[in-house]
C-alpha cells in the first residue's frame, strides 16, 4: 500500500508540478471567454436603453424590478465596463463581484422559472412536435436550406444554464484573480508590492 501511495504521489507531483508553470492559462481562458459575453450584453442594453428600462420595470412581460432606470443603467454599464476590465485583467476580483450579482439576478429573475436547460431537449415529445411543425412550415414557405445552413433549428428554453455557467466562471476568477503574466493586476502587484503599503511604521 505504501509503495502504491508513493508511486501515485510521484506521478502526481511529476505531472501537476509541471502544470504549475502554466497556471496562468486557466484565468486567461476564463477572462477571454467572458469578455464577448458581457460586452455584447452590455452594449445591447446601452444601445436600446429605453427598451431595457421598460423591460426591467414592466411587471406584465418584463422583470417588474423596482427603480428600473437605475438598475438598467447599472446592469448595462457593469457588463460593458466589466468586459473591458476582464480583457485587461485589471481589478479582476473587484469586477467579478458586481458581475456575479448581475448573473444571480438574471438567473432568478429571468431564467429560473424555465428550469435548467438553455436549449429545449429536441428529443422530448412535446418539443419534437413543435420543432417538427416549425420545420414543415419553413420547408413549405421559406428557404429551409439557407435558414439551416449554419446549424439546425432549436427551441430556446431560456433556462438558468448559461447564467449559472457564467456565475461559476466568475466565481473562479474571484478566487484566482487575473492570472500571472497575462493580467494588468499581476504587473501592478509587482510594480507596487503590497508589503510596501502594509509595512508597519517604524517608531522614531
Amino acid at each position: 500500500m505504501n509503495r502504491l501511495a508513493s508511486l501515485y504521489y510521484s506521478l502526481h507531483d511529476g505531472l501537476f508540478g509541471v502544470l504549475r508553470h502554466l497556471d496562468w492559462l486557466a484565468p486567461l481562458a476564463l477572462r477571454l471567454y467572458l469578455v464577448p459575453v458581457f460586452w455584447l450584453a452590455g452594449i445591447q442594453k446601452i444601445r436600446g436603453m429605453e427598451n431595457t428600462i421598460e423591460w426591467f420595470g414592466n411587471p406584465d412581460w418584463g422583470l417588474g424590478l423596482p427603480f428600473p432606470a437605475l438598475l438598467a443603467h447599472l446592469a448595462a454599464y457593469t457588463e460593458a465596463i466589466g468586459a473591458l476590465l476582464l480583457l485587461l485583467g485589471l481589478a479582476t476580483r473587484w469586477v467579478a463581484l458586481p458581475l456575479l450579482v448581475t448573473m444571480a439576478v438574471a438567473a432568478f429573475a429571468v431564467h429560473w422559472q424555465n428550469g435548467w436547460a438553455a436549449i429545449a431537449d429536441s428529443g422530448a415529445e412535446e418539443i419534437a412536435v413543435r420543432l417538427g411543425a416549425a420545420q414543415e412550415l419553413l420547408r413549405e414557405h421559406g428557404n429551409y436550406t439557407w435558414l439551416t445552413e449554419h446549424g439546425n433549428l432549436v427551441i430556446l428554453n431560456n433556462g438558468v444554464e448559461f447564467a449559472a455557467t457564467y456565475f461559476i466562471m466568475l466565481l473562479a476568477l474571484l478566487y484566482m484573480g487575473g492570472g500571472r503574466f497575462v493580467s494588468a493586476d499581476y504587473y501592478l502587484s509587482r510594480l507596487y508590492p503590497r508589503r510596501i503599503f502594509l509595512r508597519p511604521k517604524m517608531l522614531d
